[in-house]
């Protein structure tokens, strides 16, 4: 259930090689990388069961969905088959709703490139009231994407009380995907009895190591 994580700006090729490393070890869902490294990723990976996934407009989210489109086409043909896109924040909270989904939709059209990509859409919960959470959770749905997830975990991370009302209003047929300041292994159980199915982190080790 869990994504290990380096999306860091300064994330050297050393730390891309070992994040490739212990996912492997550890058995870890996926790589998360920015799609600067997915080429390199898929290579480390393509013996594995690990998934390759790049972020998409990461970390801001505000370019054009043609741009998020393009970026998404290409990490896929570099070997990603999930994709982490961030929400146009600047459109949801000016109600444009519409160019919210179309935005996403941008992303979900590279499906057509390979049927197993996963599609998360990241709503940044923490720079949104309640209403919008729901208002995004049900835009992200309604464009097609797999996943709704909490944060980047740069503007702050995801709360049992947030996965709580994304599962709620999604339903159970959709996933759910807490990220953000998951960093022991009891934080990873709290946000999966609340609704989670997949884990986010950058210690994803410490996690493992902490469970009983």
């Amino acid at each position: 259930m869990i994504d290990s994580t380096n999306v860091k700006a300064t994330a050297t090729k050393g730390e891309i090689e070992q994040l490739c490393r212990e996912a492997i070890q550890y058995g870890f869902r996926c790589a998360v990388v920015n799609s600067f490294y997915v080429k390199l990723v898929a290579e480390l990976l393509k013996n594995s069961n690990v998934k390759v996934c790049s972020t998409i407009g990461f970390p801001l989210g505000v370019s054009l969905p043609e741009i998020k489109s393009f970026e998404a086409v290409k990490a896929v043909e570099d070997g990603a088959e999930k994709l982490d896109m961030v929400i146009n924040l600047s459109a949801l909270k000016s109600s444009d709703y519409e160019l919210v989904k179309q935005d996403i939709v941008a992303v979900v059209n590279a499906k057509r490139l390979a049927k197993e990509v996963i599609v998360k859409v990241i709503i940044e919960t923490a720079q949104l009231t309640r209403d919008e959470k729901v208002i995004a959770c049900k835009l992200v749905s309604e464009a097609g994407a797999d996943f709704v997830k909490t944060s980047t975990g740069l503007f702050g991370g995801a709360t049992v009380e947030d996965i709580k009302l994304m599962r709620q209003t999604v339903g159970k047929n959709m996933g759910v995907k807490a990220a953000g300041g998951i960093r022991t292994y009891s934080d990873a159980i709290a946000m999966i009895q609340a609704g989670a199915n997949r884990i986010g982190t950058s210690a994803a080790v410490a996690i493992i190591k902490g469970a009983p």
